[in-house]
């Protein structure tokens, strides 16, 4: 007992006779739950409140039954009494606030964060998603990439390595295993170094790329109007056209990149008239009666036949009818592509 009395520190007596203050108060919330086998993130506060708790926790010792009893009422009824949280932190806040401020408004927000001497830059980097941490890491030298892929969970670090050419990326790998020498403040310099670079970056004005968005527009353009804006981009940029041509997807793809399974789902978002006249329309040419029958292979035989009934019957169709049923089953596609609701099939290069 006398050898235990011994290990109480002044600090610690404090906490007997003056009450402890909020952060020995923290200090004991935590030691309790510790024990007690929970899990707490406390990865999750910047790290300078975890320094300061560890700290804390190293200052005490002993802390007495009704001193412990006391906190731990206190703690619950604070717990009881809270109505609403919120997220905490700018980066918080504007992920609870994402589509409702404008994206000026949010880099300003991010800027400032950036800037103060208590947040953390890497927690921000780390939530950024691969395709804007890429092009920073294109462009930095090799020993800011090494750092950079070296704070970033494991599995987005791979992920940005498999997107470098294959000399940077060597260069980069190797460059981290010399970063075991790195002291804390500079791989924090490091960080605030790179979010101010991302967050000076203009915001964009559209969501996808451009060879994603002419391929969109040319998936739903007449064949005719199609091959011609080809032509002309070949003429222009032999590159860009040939991006654009693995982005476009139109009829004649359905049978290659559409799965079997998801035929009917696709159907189901169109009239039967229109299904009909997209069929007839697409049975008629010789390029594209493989992606009719594809369609009518995968659906049920009872609906297979009542259309193929109604394709006799409908007879033959107006070309810029036949291409606007057609142009609205790949856009049914695409739409469900988008909702996350099908995956196209990738077709391998040659």
């Amino acid at each position: 007992m006398a050898q235990a009395l011994a290990q109480i520190t002044p600090a610690t007596r404090a906490v007997r006779v003056a009450g402890p203050s909020p952060r020995e108060k923290a200090a004991i919330i935590v030691r309790v739950l510790l024990a007690q086998g929970a899990a707490l993130p406390l990865s999750g506060l910047p790290e300078h409140l975890q320094a300061a708790l560890a700290e804390q926790i190293g200052h005490m010792r002993l802390v007495d039954r009704a001193t412990l009893d006391t906190v731990v009422d206190e703690f619950m009824a604070e717990l009881d009494a809270v109505g609403i949280a919120f997220p905490g932190g700018i980066e918080g806040a504007l992920a609870m606030m994402d589509g409702h401020i404008s994206a000026t408004a949010a880099s300003r927000l991010r800027r400032l964060a950036g800037a103060s001497l208590k947040a953390d830059p890497w927690d921000h980097l780390t939530n950024l998603p691969p395709e804007r941490l890429i092009e920073v890491l294109e462009q930095e030298s090799v020993e800011v990439g090494a750092v950079m892929l070296s704070k970033l969970p494991v599995g987005k670090a791979a992920d940005l390595l498999g997107r470098l050419p294959g000399e940077k990326a060597r260069r980069v790998a190797y460059a981290v295993s010399q970063t075991g020498n790195v002291d804390p403040e500079t791989v924090r310099k490091i960080g605030i170094a790179l979010h101010q670079q991302m967050e000076h970056q203009p915001p964009k004005a559209f969501d996808s790329g451009p060879v994603e968005r002419v391929g969109a527009i040319l998936n739903i353009s007449p064949p005719e109007t199609r091959e011609q804006v080809l032509r002309g981009l070949d003429e222009t940029d032999r590159d860009f056209a040939e991006k654009v041509r693995r982005a476009i997807f139109t009829f004649v793809h359905i049978p290659a990149r559409l799965s079997r399974s998801d035929v009917p789902k696709v159907l189901r978002g169109l009239s039967q008239p229109q299904l009909v006249t997209a069929l007839v329309a697409a049975s008629a040419n010789p390029d594209l009666a493989a992606a009719a029958e594809y369609l009518l292979g995968n659906m049920s035989q009872r609906m297979a036949q009542t259309l193929r009934e109604e394709m006799v019957a409908r007879g033959r169709v107006k070309t810029r009818e036949g291409d606007e049923a057609m142009s609205a089953i790949i856009s049914a596609i695409r739409d469900l592509e988008l909702a996350g609701e099908l995956v196209l099939i990738v077709e391998d290069d040659e």
